[in-house]
């Protein structure tokens, strides 16, 4: 199987599966001398694992990251960093009655046709557990990036079916488990995914991703697109079924005088392009939004199909997410840091010394 390894200068590669023994990776490309331990990467695994509020999956899993390498006196030595995330609250006996089933909307035909085989146990490499190594890796990044160039990401969570946020407080987001940047949402919110939860459905959501201090530069024109690689890390995330940069599908509506990014020497006047032109960044703020499908494992009845081609309903028990896009948020902030931090050095790797006569412009007026 091949496809577990993201990036070109600064690259994650990933393994294990959801009811396995553990998950890891190994991160290649980080500079030596950043100071790094695991506290430096367990925040976000914290923001990320299951277990943590009445929204999500009751899976409780430590998710406690183990640095095997690459780091020696607390900094990096520039060498392979290994990760090891040891796996504490399988119950693969929840998905014994549906191992000749495939559960309507899942991975589980897909995978079935095309090795021939599959592990049944919580959708195995395709189950979104794998996303907890992206997310240590992800805070790798994160650290340089903010640490060496004072790049700030923030993600949130922008709707949750047909609660739309009206405002973003990145002060608010972290202090409740809904990834909420507008308080005045909370108690919809929570009627909302009560309700939900007692019918045994779920729902979708959008979240959205915003970096800012961003230098001017990162990225190539043709096909590593600085939006275009964002893309790509993005609908690599696990029920991610769309993309938008910027303005994204509102650009449809909109006249050249309005989308086009009007500048002065005082800075940009707006940001509708989402901080990447021509798929370089602008040094304005990247803001990326990503739309994730309700989940299919849900307890009401679904019609399928069984292994053999037989008609079957599918009642998906056990532990699930009434709405993944929650926890996707830190995962959606990890991959973005990816994105950037492998940009970055290979922007340094091609253009260091390189200089402009034209002096860098304001990200905003």
């Amino acid at each position: 199987m091949s496809g577990n390894t993201f990036g070109k200068l600064f690259t994650v590669s990933t393994f294990g599966e959801s009811h396995g023994i553990a998950i890891g990776g190994v991160v290649d490309g980080c500079p030596p001398g950043l100071e790094l331990d695991e506290s430096d990467l367990q925040g976000d695994l914290d923001r990320r694992k299951p277990g943590t509020s009445k929204y999500t999956t009751a899976r409780r899993e430590d998710d406690e990251v183990k640095i095997l390498s690459g780091v020696f006196e607390g900094k990096t030595t520039g060498t392979s960093i290994g990760l090891l995330i040891n796996n504490k609250d399988q119950r693969s006996q929840d998905y014994s009655k549906i191992k000749d089933s495939f559960r309507p909307g899942h991975a589980d035909y897909t995978y079935q046709q095309k090795f021939g085989f599959r592990d049944y146990r919580g959708g195995g490499r395709s189950s979104a557990r794998e996303t907890a190594i992206r997310v240590a890796a992800g805070g790798i990044a994160k650290k340089y990036l903010k640490q060496l160039h004072g790049i700030e990401i923030n993600g949130y969570i922008s709707q949750l079916g047909p609660i739309v946020m009206d405002k973003v407080d990145h002060t608010v987001t972290n202090t409740n488990p809904l990834f909420c940047p507008d308080e005045t949402k909370l108690d919809e919110l929570d009627q909302y995914m009560r309700a939900l939860k007692k019918e045994g459905n779920s729902i979708g959501a959008k979240v959205s991703v915003s970096a800012t201090n961003v230098p001017v530069g990162l990225g190539e024109p043709v096909f590593d697109r600085l939006d275009a690689e964002i893309a790509h890390a993005m609908m690599g995330i696990n029920a991610v079924k769309g993309v938008e940069i910027g303005d994204g599908f509102q650009v449809v509506n909109q006249k050249g005088t309005e989308h086009r990014d009007e500048m002065s020497p005082d800075g940009f006047h707006t940001n509708h392009a989402g901080g990447v032109l021509g798929g370089i960044s602008s040094g304005q703020e990247i803001l990326v939004h990503m739309a994730l499908k309700p989940t299919s494992s849900i307890s009401i009845s679904g019609q399928s199909v069984d292994i053999h081609g037989k008609p079957d309903d599918v009642i998906t028990k056990g532990r699930h997410d009434p709405c993944v896009g929650i926890r996707a948020v830190p995962i959606a902030e990890a991959m973005l840091a990816l994105v950037l931090m492998d940009h970055l050095l290979r922007h340094r790797a091609q253009n260091t010394g390189v200089e402009s006569i034209t002096p860098v412009i304001p990200a905003q007026k």
